[in-house]
Formats: C-alpha cells, structure tokens, sequence
C-alpha cells in the first residue's frame, strides 16, 4: 500500500488537477464501450442485441426488423429497479444517523450501540461481520471485536453531522456546475474524525452516507473501484506504484482494489460517470431522478466489474492473510 509523509494513501501526483483531467478524459474515451452493453442487457440482467439474435437464428427464430430491444424501456426498467433495491434497506440505516439519538447513546450507553445497532442493525457491518465465507474478513472481524464502543459511536455521529449538514447545503440546481474535485469539498472525510480504522473505514462509512444522501454521497465499493481501473484501461498516468484504484504487490502475488482510495477523488470520478449516465439518459428520453443520481452511478459500476468478473477473481485469488475490502 502507498502511504506518502502527509498520511495519503495515493501519490501525490493523484490530486494534481492535470492528472485528474487526463483520467477523466480516458473515462469518457472508455465510457460508450460499456453501457451499450449496460443498456441493452438492462445491466447484465438479460442478453445483449447481438447473442439475442444468434439465439433466434440457432433457434431458426425469424429476426423481425421490429424485435431490436428498445432501449430507453430497458434504461428506465434500471433506473426503477435499482432505486427499488436501494431503497429495501434504506431505513436501517436512516434510524441510525439520528443524531440526537447518537448522541444520547454517546452518553448513556455506548456499548449497546456497539453489540447491538452496529452488529445486528446496520446492514452492511451485519453482513461483513456474518459472511463466512470469505477469509479475509476474519480481520475485520478481530478488529471490530477489539474496537472501543465509545470511538465507533463518536466516529458514527460525527459522520451523521456533517451528512445532514452538507446535504442541508446541497442544490440540485448547481450542483451539476461542479469541475473539480476540490469544488465537491469531502477532503474531510478522508480524516480520523470520521474514520474508525479497520472497522468503518473507506468502504463501510461511505456506503452508509449514501444510504442516507445518494444524491450527493456516491458509494466507494470494491466493485467500484475495480470498475474504475477498466473504465481507464488499467493506465498508470504517471504514478510509480501502478494504478492509484488498486494495491498491487508484486512480490506477494496480491491485487486489490484500494480500500483506502481518498473519498474526494472518488467522488469526483463518479460525479463524472454520473455526468455521462444523465447525458445518455436526455438521449433516450429517460429521466434520472437527481434525488438518486448515485444509485444509477453504483448500478453502472457494479455492472462494469461484473464484465470483467473472471480477471478480477484471478488477481485476487493468491490474496494471503490481511485482506479487508470494507476496510
């Protein structure tokens, strides 16, 4: 992992604004190539136009010139079935980014918020903390367990503050004026205030802000990251230590996503993958509800990791001892 002197977790030249044009031009350039497939499969969920119509020609099926997929129906059906899956849990982590609860909690009984709302009540620790499955986790497992219950819940409210109070600032009428990384101003979130690490790190605490805000807080996943890798054709731009969306270590056989990707230039590329999906939403006449501009964003990268699924399970497959993707 690359950590420089000032504690960031990619080099320096990452945060130069010249750098972050250049990849975001090659995630524009590389943009067309994946949501054709995106739109015409409704987001891997049925057969692109072309294996359609080799299933009716083996079928001896005769290919009506009216039988193409209409995709503004299939962009809409993403949109409305991915807003329905957000929403299934969304509550769960409403109910806990109440910040006079928290802070009573603070007070009284901070060891329950721990045992009981973060364990058993928010989805995604309940999730991470139960999956078996997977051997890396037994980290965050160990870390979660050895975790100060006060610390958590300081960490939790202090995150639940300033997503009410940065959403309390948010205007869908000039939020879409944004050009940089430095004008969406979540630097902060990248500091120890609100990072509880090993256990609600880069991962686990940017998926509960968007659960809460999806119009102004776009979800950090593994998928996520791995997606953006493609999205730049695994370019360098001139780091040293490989590409800033991964942690390579050549000599441990390791690939993974960077857990610890700074939040702000995250957010900044999904704001311009956002872009991109609103420009070909008004292209097919289909509407992308700002309310819910970051759950059409997470639906397109999870769709893109997803075509490169077999590569990313490869890379991983010699991971030893110490993976923690929700870090």
């Amino acid at each position: 992992m690359y950590r420089d002197s000032e504690g960031r977790d990619v080099e320096d030249i990452c945060y130069d604004l010249e750098h972050v044009e250049i990849v975001k031009k090659s995630i524009q350039e590389n943009f067309d190539k994946y949501f054709d497939g995106f739109i015409e499969t409704c987001a891997g969920e049925a057969l692109d136009n072309k294996s359609f119509h080799d299933l009716q020609k083996k079928l001896g099926i005769p290919i009506s010139p009216n039988a193409a997929t209409d995709l503004s129906q299939n962009y809409k059906m993403i949109i409305r079935e991915s807003i329905e899956e957000f929403e299934k849990d969304r509550q769960d982590y409403i109910e806990i980014f109440d910040e006079e609860l928290l802070e009573e909690t603070l007070e009284d009984d901070a060891p329950s918020f721990k045992s009981k709302t973060l364990r058993n009540e928010c989805p995604i620790i309940r999730k991470t903390l139960n999956n078996r499955s997977a051997k890396e986790l037994d980290k965050y497992r160990a870390s979660f367990s050895r975790a100060d219950a006060e610390w958590l819940l300081t960490v939790v409210l202090n995150l639940c503050r300033f997503s009410d109070e940065y959403y309390s600032e948010y205007d869908p009428n000039t939020y879409e004026d944004i050009s940089s990384y430095e004008d969406m101003e979540l630097g902060i979130l990248d500091t120890e205030d609100y990072t509880a690490f090993g256990v609600i790190g880069g991962g686990i605490k940017t998926h509960m802000l968007y659960k809460i805000h999806p119009s102004v807080f776009p979800n950090r996943s593994r998928s996520a990251l791995w997606a953006l890798w493609f999205l730049t054709d695994k370019q360098k731009f001139g780091c040293n230590t490989d590409s800033e969306f991964l942690m390579i270590d050549i000599n441990k056989s390791i690939t993974q996503q960077n857990y610890f990707y700074p939040y702000e230039l995250f957010a900044y590329y999904a704001f311009v993958i956002y872009e991109l999906l609103r420009d070909k939403a008004s292209d097919y006449s289909v509407y992308i509800d700002p309310d819910y501009k970051y759950v059409v964003v997470d639906v397109f990268f999870e769709y893109v990791a997803m075509q490169h699924d077999d590569e990313i399970s490869f890379l991983k497959s010699q991971i030893r001892d110490g993976g923690m993707g929700f870090a």
